[in-house]
């Protein structure tokens, strides 16, 4: 029998209709009565830590719910938490740096529909959450729509459909099927026996600029004003910036040479960034910012956040991103 530990966030599954639109105010007891999974399989404590969209869940959620699966990891089997879908890949993504090295699973859950409505998706969703539970397998995970998905690797792609994540530039780590769950790519990593750490540092002052053309370059004159010490840019293609008439190269070279750490990634949902191959992304690379690889925004974001608080140095913070910690990147 396995022992598991429900965390009950509030989001969409958790959520009653009002005047005010829908609201988080199901508490983890109501989803206990309603759970659809063999009760000789599980023992199952439960615990409301919040009860909010995922919209109005931010960086010092993430921290809290990393203290809090720190301090019940030894005591259980598997956490499962239900959560907003609006803001999962990001919570999923940020702790799969926090927690590091883990050898038990951490599988966030939610829902398209409400779980007490009908035509629900919840059900199926946590029957998912407890069998990865089952299956042992290890590390920060999304269980949604049949699938079982690397948290840092997930991406919500659809608003109203069921198959709301996806599994970016990676497998899926396990499918229900008629006949049962497939189990796919486990995390390499997990292979490897190392003592679990909570590292639950963070830094907010990261900035996310999607470019498009004609962007001006007086935005980073703009964020260095307001001291971010992170920025992300979406870049297009392969990661590319136009330097002809609005050139952003100088001011890049600026802001790196005042220890902002830039991260560049692509606009493309799949594949990866390569800055190596087109000049413009070449010169972005000789102005010193940190290629983003094939890494999703939501996991570049959350580990700028990580890696700033856990240092304040720039060749550090490089190091960091040169770094695989949960599957988040293909080096």
């Amino acid at each position: 029998m396995k022992k598991v530990l429900l965390l009950t966030t509030g989001g969409t599954i958790a959520s009653r209709p009002t005047q005010q639109g829908l609201i988080p105010d199901i508490t983890c007891q109501d989803i206990i009565q309603m759970l659809p999974v063999p009760r000789d399989n599980f023992l199952i404590d439960s615990r409301d830590i919040f009860s909010l969209d995922s919209s109005n869940i931010q960086p010092e959620e993430w921290q809290f719910m990393a203290e809090i699966i720190a301090e019940a990891l030894p005591h259980y089997d598997g956490i499962i938490i239900t959560h907003g879908t609006d803001t999962m890949a990001y919570t999923a993504s940020a702790l799969s740096y926090m927690l590091q090295n883990l050898d038990k699973p951490i599988v966030l859950t939610g829902a398209q529909v409400p779980i007490e409505q009908m035509f629900t998706d919840a059900k199926m969703n946590l029957q998912v959450a407890f069998a990865a539970v089952n299956m042992e397998l290890p590390g920060v995970m999304i269980a949604f729509n049949g699938k079982i998905i690397n948290g840092c690797r997930s991406v919500k792609v659809r608003t109203l459909g069921f198959d709301a994540f996806e599994s970016i530039s990676a497998p899926y780590m396990g499918e229900v099927f008629a006949d049962g769950i497939h189990i796919g790519s486990k995390n390499a990593l997990s292979a490897e026996k190392r003592m679990f750490k909570l590292k639950n540092s963070l830094c907010t002052d990261v900035f996310l600029l999607k470019l498009i053309p004609g962007t001006s370059p007086d935005i980073f004159d703009w964020l260095q004003q307001k001291h971010y010490r992170g920025i992300v840019i979406e870049a297009f293609g392969m990661g590319g910036t136009h330097f002809e008439r609005r050139n952003l190269i100088p001011k890049l070279k600026k802001l790196v040479a005042n220890d902002v750490s830039v991260v560049v990634c692509s606009q493309c949902l799949y594949e990866k960034s390569d800055l190596s191959l087109y000049e413009v992304g070449r010169r972005l690379l000789e102005c010193g910012v940190i290629p983003g690889r094939d890494m999703t925004t939501e996991a570049i974001v959350t580990k700028l956040m990580w890696a700033l608080g856990q240092t304040q140095n720039p060749t550090e913070v490089r190091q960091i991103f040169d770094t695989n910690y949960a599957g988040e990147v293909t080096l």
